[in-house]
């Protein structure tokens, strides 16, 4: 799978997509992320991105044409294959664990992040989808994008290693939270690890986990 991030701040990324599984997923080459800095589609010798908005207001919005530019180029890397373009976004559709593993099947994935005040409407028209991971505003779509590579990434075959666990993890069933889990110590400050799981007995442990787990609202 290919996931292209566009991006004014291309250097938040580096340390998360070079640590840990999502290290893995590159070096075992299931995945393949680029980063694309919307700067170099930017207008003009200053490469200006943004401007003042239409009707007045605080702030500055991100101008269509570098972004488009920029899906454009991001497209034209994967030649014969469909990409998905996704803008990060507050207004979008809700994120979820169902949406994860459905971006997992996917080829080839492009994350807009947006800056500023906005950016200019007129780039949904060139979108696939809108996406939000919560309804609170962040300085921008970096922090989001992070979040969808990281549900994603872990979701495509063999990057855990262990397929089963992701079965059993919460939200895998709609509305469900996972059972909590223990290991040593046995006894921890006069906290003990409930004795079922120490009982050997794997239906009454299967029978105790199954409720454990707790239903969303």
């Amino acid at each position: 799978m290919k996931i292209q991030i566009i991006t004014l701040f291309p250097e938040m990324f580096e340390g998360v997509l070079n640590t840990s599984m999502l290290w893995k997923a590159q070096k075992s080459k299931l995945v393949q992320y680029k980063l694309i800095n919307l700067r170099d589609f930017g207008l003009g010798p200053r490469k200006q991105v943004d401007d003042v908005p239409y009707g007045g207001g605080d702030g500055m919005v991100l101008r269509v044409e570098p972004l488009v530019a920029a899906i454009q180029h991001a497209k034209s890397s994967v030649t014969s294959r469909q990409s998905l373009v996704v803008l990060m976004t507050p207004r979008g559709e809700k994120f979820s664990q169902a949406r994860a593993r459905q971006l997992a099947k996917l080829e080839n994935l492009i994350l807009v992040c947006g800056r500023y005040e906005g950016y200019d409407e007129r780039l949904t028209k060139f979108v696939d989808e809108q996406i939000s991971i919560g309804d609170f505003v962040l300085t921008g779509g970096e922090l989001p994008a992070m979040v969808v590579i990281d549900a994603l990434t872990r979701l495509i075959p063999g990057v855990l290693g262990g397929e089963t666990s992701v079965e059993l993890e919460s939200f895998s069933q709609p509305g469900v939270i996972e059972y909590p889990h223990y290991t040593r110590p046995e006894v921890f400050q006069g906290l003990k690890v409930p004795k079922i799981l120490l009982s050997g007995d794997h239906a009454k442990i299967e029978a105790w986990r199954q409720s454990k787990q707790k239903k969303t609202k």
